[in-house]
């Protein structure tokens, strides 16, 4: 059991004799509510994601929206929170040494300083045993942003270039000029899905460029006046009309990730201002209920 005494008389070099050279902290103590807050933060954290599947459901219909979600983990994160630390550092407070001769003021605040130990040890065991999770999960949130922006760029472009084939895997742009090397001014009716493929290939290098040149629309426009059998005009105006839709379509995807990726940027910020509100409260809960587990433990005979 150890021992610091503490007197208000006598001088400097008699106070130094009677201080007490054994440490203030009871690891012993602390290690073991740490080790059971983890313990019971873990348990009841994956509690908390049972039911919080079973609360989900593929059907749009059914099942608890989004928002209802996130405010039941934010609530049930700080529920964990309190349960855990407070009988971590509860466990703690009454496992310590009995101080003798000390203050009650100064037992007060070892008691406080041992609760807040058990909080910070339990929460590097805790983030020890779950791993890179949550770092992954906050990043990958931030990066939705730049990944889903460049890939509805990509996407229409990517689309179109699919119609050509095996050739669109070399590079729509390297395929475009080589196709034409060989145009014809007058369009064969019999080539059918290389024809398709061609113009394809035209529309994916002219969308990637934002506009299509006056001689490719003039070639597109003869080919779907051959395969379609309208005149030129209605042939051009179907290519204008194509362009500005895929151009909208592009727009919109666009516009649909930066709402998406802003989305996710406020949902990962209130989850982690929440999280840390969390640990805040887990922490006064530690450092409260030592304080009880302490005193409770003092007033053993």
């Amino acid at each position: 059991m150890e021992s610091t005494t503490l007197h208000t008389g006598g001088s400097p070099a008699s106070l130094g004799k009677r201080e007490s050279f054994g440490s203030a902290v009871s690891w012993g103590a602390v290690l073991a509510g740490a080790f059971v807050a983890a313990a019971t933060y873990l348990m009841l954290l994956l509690a908390g994601a049972g039911f919080g599947f079973a609360s989900m459901s593929p059907w749009g219909d059914e099942g608890a929206s989004a928002r209802t979600l996130g405010i039941g983990v934010i609530i049930w994160l700080v529920i964990i929170q309190i349960i855990s630390a407070g009988l971590g550092g509860y466990i703690a407070g009454r496992m310590r040494t009995k101080w003798v001769d000390v203050h009650s003021g100064e037992v007060y605040f070892r008691d406080t300083a041992h609760g807040f130990l058990v909080w910070a040890v339990a929460a590097v065991v805790s983030a020890f045993l779950l791993g890179s999770g949550v770092s992954s999960a906050v990043s990958g949130a931030a990066r939705i942003g730049a990944s889903a922006v460049s890939g509805a760029g990509a996407a229409v472009s990517a689309a179109a270039a699919a119609g050509g084939g095996a050739a669109a895997t070399q590079g729509p742009s390297a395929q475009y000029f080589v196709d034409s090397l060989f145009r014809s001014d007058r369009p064969d009716a019999a080539q059918g899905d290389a024809a398709k493929a061609e113009v394809g290939r035209i529309l994916a290098v002219s969308l990637s460029r934002g506009s299509i040149t006056n001689e490719d629309k003039a070639y597109v426009a003869k080919v779907i006046s051959t395969q379609a059998g309208v005149d030129q005009a209605t042939a051009e105006k179907r290519i204008d009309d194509t362009i500005n839709r895929a151009k909208q379509a592009a727009d919109e995807a666009k516009q649909k990730a930066r709402e998406a990726a802003d989305q996710a940027r406020k949902a990962a910020v209130g989850f982690a201002l929440w999280a840390f509100i969390s640990m805040l409260i887990g922490a006064f809960s530690a450092s409260y209920a030592a304080t009880r587990g302490g005193r409770t433990r003092d007033s053993v005979l």
